[in-house]
């Protein structure tokens, strides 16, 4: 495999809405990756034991390496891509031969979650998606349990073959000094940009009128005089979970609001909660199923709406704070992290970053807000906003100040300026060897067929 080229490509796991799933040789039959109005014609490319890799696995997987490349390093060719999901059959393969698995618990957790991301793009209408997709919901439901399966075994190999691998800065420079000059990444301009945010505080009668809305409901459903799902339905105001009833899929411990959490597995299966309030809004809950470490729930959602004073109240709050600043009497950060409504940039001093490194300092394209990118290019390095307004998709109404702390001009990749986006892909490099390495041994532990298609790509040579 051609590292340089394209660093990431055999550890990073393809991921598709709907992917052609992985299937044993007794289960062959053909897959189209992608929805389509005609008949594709596949074939299998690729025998790992009874585990088979179509050519529409391929080149979905092909098409989405090339839509995720850009400037900084250079596309994956076909060979590329085939080896990397050949290393994923084996190391399947392989993970049956060692008796690594994974829980139906941890599959259809995930599962859940990505289904209803999926409902989400629908409106929730499973004959809207049965109709671009030619089948059930049922049916590519159980398509995505699948392709999970086969991830979540691949992430454990991978983790058991690099287990324990560090990166010093020697290794860093050296791989930094391998690169020819002209070969060197560009990095497009990059900004270091923070905010604070402040969600309006909502008058108590408001919030008292929304409990004493849920509590009716709850009387109907008590009553028999209507369903759970059909208010979540007609009244609930989560667009990712009104459509299903409610139904939000399996969540582990730790991943919803902790008011929420502590609720929902305090009833009983079927149970109904009294209205709680989190930052998103005011809850009436109902448990469905625990398994284990893992529960599955639904909820109708009611957001208390801000009124223009509540608005105002949290500018006047936020231009204060703004002053505080600009006379140095309190730092950014500081004030970002105790007095900013949102936590996954408080908790970074108020910074933006970029998750694939974490790096506080990203490309204007990583902020996908278009009313931050064109805030930012009428605004000068070091200044901050006067307080804003925006919509947040989930909490409403809110407002923040933002801060331009930082700009860097496009440049070609140094160790003084990139040091830790060049510790990531010597970390890649180093992982790719590694995972090339167990390739060379593992293969002669499991029977491999590759169709002459692919003879080319000279896979299987040490």
């Amino acid at each position: 495999m051609n590292s340089l080229k394209y660093l990431t490509l055999s550890i990073v796991f393809f991921v598709a809405i709907f992917p052609s799933v992985a299937q044993t040789e007794e289960e062959q039959k053909p897959a189209s990756s992608t929805p389509t109005t005609g008949q594709v014609l596949d074939k299998i490319v690729a025998k790992v034991n009874n585990y088979i890799l179509l050519e529409s696995d391929v080149q979905q997987a092909y098409l989405e390496a090339i839509a995720q490349s850009n400037q900084e390093f250079e596309a994956p060719s076909r060979c590329d891509v085939f080896e990397s999901l050949l290393i994923n059959k084996l190391m399947v393969a392989k993970a049956e031969l060692d008796s690594i698995t994974v829980t139906d618990a941890e599959v259809v957790f995930q599962a859940d979650q990505r289904f209803s991301m999926v409902m989400q793009q629908f409106g929730g209408d499973e004959d809207v998606l049965a109709e671009i997709y030619g089948k059930t919901a049922d049916q590519l439901k159980s398509e995505i349990e699948d392709q999970l399966r086969e991830q979540l075994i691949v992430q454990k190999m991978q983790q058991k073959i690099t287990a324990g691998l560090t990166i010093s800065p020697a290794e860093v420079r050296k791989f930094f000094t391998s690169i020819e000059r002209d070969s060197l990444p560009f990095f497009s301009a990059e900004v270091t940009v923070g905010q604070i945010v402040k969600k309006p505080d909502v008058s108590k009668s408001v919030k008292d009128d929304i409990i004493a809305q849920m509590r009716e409901y709850k009387r109907k459903i008590d009553s028999g005089e209507s369903d759970f799902q059909t208010l979540a339905r007609n009244h609930s105001e989560d667009p990712g979970s009104a459509a299903q009833g409610g139904e939000l899929g399996f969540f582990r411990r730790g991943e919803l609001a902790p008011e929420y959490e502590a609720t929902a597995l305090g009833l009983r299966p079927g149970e109904i909660s009294e209205p709680i309030e989190t930052q998103f809004g005011f809850h009436m809950i109902q448990l469905l199923e625990r398994r284990g470490n893992t529960y599955n729930s639904r909820h109708i959602l009611i957001r208390p709406l801000p009124s223009e004073d509540d608005i105002k109240k949290a500018e006047r709050y936020l231009d204060s704070l703004r002053q505080q600043i600009i006379d140095k009497k309190i730092e950014f950060s500081k004030a970002a992290k105790n007095h900013s409504d949102d936590r996954p940039t408080s908790d970074n001093g108020g910074f933006f970053s970029d998750p694939q490194n974490q790096s506080n300092r990203l490309t204007l394209r990583t902020l996908e807000d278009p009313v931050l990118y064109f805030t930012l290019d009428s605004m000068k390095v070091g200044t901050i906003t006067s307080p804003m307004r925006f919509e947040d998709e989930r909490e409403g109404t809110k407002v923040r100040i933002l801060y331009y702390k930082d700009r860097f001009a496009a440049h070609r990749a140094n160790m003084t300026d990139d040091y830790e986006k060049l510790k990531a892909a010597a970390r890649r490099k180093k992982e790719d060897t590694i995972l090339s390495g167990w390739f060379v041994k593992a293969k002669e532990d499991v029977f491999i067929d590759i169709d002459p298609s692919y003879d080319r790509c000279e896979v299987l040579k040490d």
